[in-house]
């Protein structure tokens, strides 16, 4: 029985985060204890009377301290471009490459020393783990696609299927001696698969994705995986399955409705939870083939 777009669609949520998708906090404890002992020798110029004069001292003694300064600023690169009057100036933070004084006008024009010398801040540690867990919001969206490609790993081990992950059309190739050059423009345009699994004598390619807010971006491939599912249906012994989902859709609701249309093997979470993967490979509840 044919299956209705709009109540499919009625079915898609608005998010799957879990709780370590905020913030990655090994990632962020791990970064800051390897600039700590730097960070420490740094705490000094907190609340100094002789700021220029005791960075100065504190450079030329450990000149290993200038690898905490664009963690400061929120970079994470260790070399920094700056423009004034004087010209451009490139400041390399691991290998210093300018002199100590013009070490001090940086920290001068960027507000470090403002920052330092009244007490802003208590502890250069605590801040620079604050620093990290706003960098850290920058891995959400890596986390956020993960997420997705993690429930369908999940889901593929509970049924003891055999699966690759991350797998590219040339390899499918050469493992099953397939022709998939229409699907990668005769290897110039080469396409990897979030994971290939084969059963029932049949390769099944399998793309994963959660938006959980819109843009251009989902219309693209919602047009881009119509051809690419057009094109699958042309190669014996071939699938190409598309798990997704998210409220994002709805910006994009049109194309995904074309795509929907011409492609039979387009699911979400609910249709995951709902036994589709047990269907799809003709398995059953009892894991029998």
């Amino acid at each position: 029985m044919a299956r209705d777009f709009n109540t499919w669609m009625s079915t898609f949520r608005s998010s799957i985060s879990t709780y370590a998708y905020y913030t990655d906090f090994n990632k962020v404890i791990e970064n800051t204890n390897k600039l700590r002992i730097e960070l420490n020798i740094l705490n000094s110029l907190i609340g100094s009377k002789n700021i220029v004069t005791d960075f100065i001292n504190i450079v030329n003694k450990y000149p290993e301290t200038l690898k905490c300064i664009p963690l400061l600023l929120a970079v994470r690169q260790l070399e920094i471009q700056t423009n004034d009057i004087d010209g451009i100036f490139t400041y390399n933070f691991a290998s210093p490459n300018q002199t100590v004084d013009q070490y001090v006008i940086f920290m001068q024009q960027t507000g470090l020393f403002t920052l330092l010398e009244h007490h802003i801040i208590a502890n250069l540690v605590d801040y620079a783990l604050g620093v990290e867990v706003g960098l850290d919001s920058n891995g959400r969206k890596n986390r956020g696609g993960n997420l997705m490609v993690d429930i369908i790993e999940k889901h593929l081990k509970n049924i003891k299927v055999e699966y690759y992950s991350e797998m590219s059309t040339s390899k499918i190739e050469q493992r099953w001696k397939l022709d998939l050059s229409t699907l990668s423009n005769n290897d110039n345009t080469p396409k990897r698969f979030d994971f290939v699994v084969y059963e029932n004598n049949t390769i099944y390619a399998i793309e994963t994705n959660f938006y959980a807010s819109g843009g251009s971006k989902l219309n693209e491939t919602a047009r881009s995986y119509k051809l690419l599912a057009l094109e699958s249906q042309k190669i014996p012994n071939f699938a190409f399955v598309w798990f997704t989902d998210g409220q994002g859709w709805q910006s994009a609701k049109n194309n995904l409705q074309d795509t929907f249309n011409v492609m039979p093997h387009i699911y979400n979470l609910h249709d995951i939870e709902n036994g589709t993967l047990f269907r799809l490979f003709g398995i059953d509840a009892y894991g029998k083939r």
